[in-house]
C-alpha cells in the first residue's frame, strides 16, 4: 500500500469528502428515493417533519459510512482499477485507520438521528448497519455482493415503516424485494464497467456470474422490480392512475437502458447505472400524487 502523504488539514478534509463520495451523490439518491417511497406510503401522505428530517440525514450519513468502509475493504485493489485508482486510500493521501475513524463517526452521526425516532426503528437499524459493514467484503467470498448491497440499500424501507409506527406488512416487503431486484440490476450494470479488472484481481460480482446472459438477467430483474413495486401500490390502492403511469414510464426507461447497454460497452453500462437515479424519482412522483 502507498505510504500516507504529509498533507495539510484542508487537503485531509478534502480527502474525507471524496472518501464519503459527497462529490458523487448518485449512491445517496439510489438509497434516498426508496426510503421516500416507503415514508410516503406508510404515512399515507407527507410524513411528519420530525420523522422526515432524521430519516433523510440518516440516509446521507449511512451512505457515506458505507463508502468509507468500502474503500477500507478495497484499499489493496482500488489502485489496480482504472476507475478507482485515484480514490484517497488508493493514492495513500489518507490511511486505513483514518477511513475507519470516518466510518465510525458517520455511524455515530446516523445513530444520533435514531434518538428522534421510535425504539423499533433503532432495532431495525442494527440490521442495516450489519449489511452496510459486511457488503464490501462479500466480493471476496461470493459472486452475489450485489444482492447484499441490494439488501442494504433497501433497508430504509422497513425502517420507514417502523418510524411511522406501521407494521412490517406485505406492502413493506413487496417494496423491499422490488427495490432489491432493481438494485441488483443497476449494480450489475455498474459491475460490468469493472468486470475486466475484477477478473484479473479475483474480485467477484454478478456481472461475472451472469456472464453472457448479464443484460438479459438485468432486464428480468428490472421487470420483476416493476411487478413487485406495482403489487405494493395495488395493495395500498395507489396504483391507479398515478402509480401505473409512473411504472409505465419506468418500464420505458428500462427499455431505453437495454437499447444503450445491449452491446455491453462499459461506458454505456456505467451511464445506465447513473441513469437509474431517474427511476427512483419517477416512482416517488407517482406515489406522491397517488397519496394526495
Amino acid at each position: 500500500m502507498t505510504a500516507v502523504h504529509q498533507i495539510t488539514w484542508r487537503e485531509r478534509l478534502e480527502a474525507y469528502y471524496y472518501l464519503c463520495r459527497f462529490d458523487k451523490p448518485i449512491g445517496t439518491e439510489l438509497v434516498f428515493w426508496p426510503t421516500m417511497w416507503a415514508l410516503w406510503i406508510a404515512a399515507e401522505g407527507i410524513p411528519p417533519i420530525g420523522i422526515l428530517i432524521p430519516m433523510v440525514l440518516g440516509t446521507i450519513f449511512m451512505r457515506a459510512a458505507g463508502c468509507a468502509i468500502n474503500d477500507f475493504a478495497d484499499r489493496k485493489v482500488d489502485a489496480h482499477v482504472e476507475r478507482t485508482k485515484t480514490r484517497p486510500l488508493a493514492t495513500g493521501i489518507i490511511s486505513a485507520k483514518e477511513a475507519i475513524y470516518v466510518f465510525l463517526a458517520l455511524v455515530f452521526a446516523s445513530a444520533c438521528m435514531l434518538l428522534f425516532l421510535p425504539i423499533e426503528t433503532f432495532y431495525c437499524a442494527l440490521g442495516g448497519l450489519f449489511l452496510a459493514f459486511i457488503y464490501p467484503f462479500m466480493k471476496r467470498y461470493t459472486h452475489l455482493p450485489q444482492v447484499v448491497l441490494g439488501m442494504a440499500f433497501s433497508w430504509g424501507i422497513p425502517m420507514s415503516f417502523t418510524a411511522i409506527g406501521k407494521p412490517l406488512d406485505l406492502t413493506c416487503w413487496l417494496l423491499y424485494f422490488g427495490n432489491l431486484a432493481w438494485t441488483v440490476a443497476y449494480d450489475t450494470q455498474y459491475a460490468i464497467t469493472d468486470r475486466e479488472y475484477d477478473l484479473k484481481i479475483g474480485v467477484k460480482s454478478t456481472a461475472i456470474l451472469f456472464g453472457k446472459y448479464d443484460i438479459e438477467i438485468i432486464s428480468a430483474l428490472q421487470a420483476l422490480s416493476i411487478v413487485l413495486i406495482g403489487s405494493a401500490l395495488y395493495l395500498e390502492h395507489l396504483l391507479l392512475p398515478f402509480g401505473l403511469l409512473a411504472l409505465l414510464a419506468v418500464a420505458a426507461d428500462f427499455i431505453y437502458q437495454w437499447t444503450k447497454t445491449r452491446d455491453r460497452d462499459p461506458q454505456r453500462c456505467f451511464w445506465a447505472f447513473r441513469h437509474n437515479r431517474w427511476v427512483g424519482l419517477i416512482i416517488f412522483i407517482g406515489i406522491f400524487f397517488a397519496v394526495l
